[in-house]
């Protein structure tokens, strides 16, 4: 049997965070990812009275922080634009250690495959400093997966020399953006993964990743590459996944995750019952 907690992201309910949170107590989940861009938690905007208060309420919920989701929209691929992002996503940081949690997730754009781009240099200072600040605080910036296999962002990693910055692993993203196995994932960067997403997915067809991600930008080209499923229904192979994660010794959460349909409710409740099924 696996033992995972099981967390859920609040924005996924689609309301405000004080109902998003009794959402979640009531199915029983342990922890919740929250997003800097709802309201309740911009980090400038908020005090040390008021961060505790936001930590009093998540606790009264019976609930701890899984991980801060830090995604400022942008990639760390322009050293002109990336002095600010760095700076926010260290304020971000802080905020998640306010609210008891050493995790922020974020995206950082597409690691090229080539490590001599230009790009690559510039992703790599700047998730150097982000690595150092995180190590300073005993803390993570954990990339979330799909961008590039696993096996490129592992060698990225690698070439940080830091958990500093780390994995949030989500295998919808690998299975629906580049086609990548996400259990095989899971051996790849099993030094890396701190938190993981439990989403479900379908590639469609094969789209270069920059175009997905904005990298690139094609006005024509309006294919829909993949389709977000309810946890079960897409081609995440949860069984295995969750051995691999058990076979690795990882011990952190499961965060549920849903970015569309019609009724998130039902949705995230029958994604516990499944997750909760598998252990």
């Amino acid at each position: 049997m696996f033992h995972f907690p099981i967390g859920v992201m609040t924005c996924s309910f689609r309301v405000e965070l004080p109902i998003a949170l009794k959402n979640a107590a009531a199915l029983n989940a342990q922890g919740v990812q929250i997003a800097i861009s709802e309201r309740e938690l911009v980090p400038e905007k908020l005090n040390s009275s008021r961060r505790k208060e936001i930590l009093d309420m998540i606790k009264s919920n019976g609930l701890v922080v899984s991980a801060l989701c830090g995604d400022l929209g942008m990639a760390f691929d322009n050293p002109v634009r990336n002095a600010d992002l760095i700076e926010r996503s260290k304020r971000i940081l802080d905020l998640a250690k306010d609210l008891e949690t050493n995790v922020v997730t974020t995206h950082i754009g597409v690691v090229p495959k080539d490590k001599t781009h230009p790009r690559y240099a510039v992703m790599q200072d700047a998730c150097g400093q982000l690595s150092e600040y995180a190590d300073s605080l005993n803390a993570h910036f954990a990339i979330e997966t799909g961008p590039e296999t696993a096996a490129v962002l592992k060698e990225f990693l690698d070439s940080l020399h830091s958990k500093g910055v780390a994995v949030n692993l989500d295998p919808a993203n690998l299975v629906m953006v580049t086609g990548d196995d996400p259990v095989r994932a899971v051996y790849t960067l099993k030094d890396y993964i701190v938190h993981t997403h439990a989403k479900d997915g379908r590639q469609l067809i094969m789209k270069d990743p920059e175009l997905i991600y904005g990298i690139i930008e094609d006005e024509i080209d309006a294919q829909q590459a993949f389709i977000e499923l309810p946890l079960g229904q897409g081609d995440v192979d949860f069984p295995n996944y969750l051995k691999a994660l058990d076979d690795i010794g990882y011990r952190g959460f499961l965060t549920i995750e849903r970015e569309v349909g019609d009724d998130p409710d039902t949705d995230i409740r029958t994604a516990v019952h499944y997750l909760k099924g598998l252990m």
